[in-house]
């Protein structure tokens, strides 16, 4: 996982500006995995903040083309990142295509809406990276239509062992604009969080599956 040290510290504080970014160590969220977490990251709220939604657009834009080439196709993983995906292909100028979670159970059955080729180049665009499994699903589903897919960009990433070794068990190149640790350091230093909540934080992105069970 690649990210640019100035993109990552400008990403992280405008996330907690817009409190996209929220951190609670003493009353803990629970993910949808069941996991227990002391921050809550919602960066579809970035979509309601016209500068900073532009900034990311751009940003992505920016690592799209140094690092994969112009692609033929972005694609957006449903649903967090449809909107972002979209103003990224808009920007562009490509076309868009979205990924769904599983195939629809009526109609035409796709996973993937949109118009795609075999053998067109695709750039997939995601908001948030945890284990990266969703992700993944969403990339697999791409291939099995037949394209190429050159990488991901995503907003953020907590950059778990386990996402990073996930996304190179599947060969997929991922560059963030914004990770865990600058985020903390930025808090920190910023004074959202104080030097216990920092330590805490720190413990829990060593084994967030175990962290706050009884």
């Amino acid at each position: 996982m690649i990210f640019n040290t100035d993109t990552a510290k400008k990403t992280a504080e405008l996330l907690l500006q817009i409190n996209a970014i929220k951190l609670n160590p003493k009353s803990p969220f629970t993910w949808a995995s069941g996991w227990k977490s002391p921050i809550y990251c919602d960066n579809r709220i970035t979509l309601s903040f016209p500068p900073i939604r532009n900034y990311i657009r751009e940003e992505f834009a920016r690592h799209i083309e140094k690092e994969y080439g112009r692609p033929d196709v972005i694609a957006g993983v449903a649903t967090g990142a449809i909107g972002i995906g979209i103003l990224v292909a808009e920007y562009m100028g490509l076309p868009f295509v979205y990924v769904r979670p599983e195939p629809k159970k009526h109609g035409r059955q796709n996973q993937v809406e949109g118009f795609l080729q075999k053998g067109q180049n695709v750039v997939v665009v995601e908001d948030l990276i945890s284990t990266g499994n969703s992700s993944l699903q969403a990339v697999e589903a791409l291939r099995a239509a037949g394209v190429n897919v050159k990488g991901m960009v995503a907003i953020f990433t907590y950059g778990f062992d386990i996402s990073v070794e996930n996304f190179k068990n599947a060969k997929v190149n991922l560059h963030t604009l914004g990770n865990y640790s600058t985020l903390l350091e930025l808090a920190v230093s910023k004074q959202y969080i104080t030097e216990a909540e920092h330590e805490t934080l720190k413990e829990w992105s060593k084994n967030p599956s175990a962290w706050g069970q009884e």
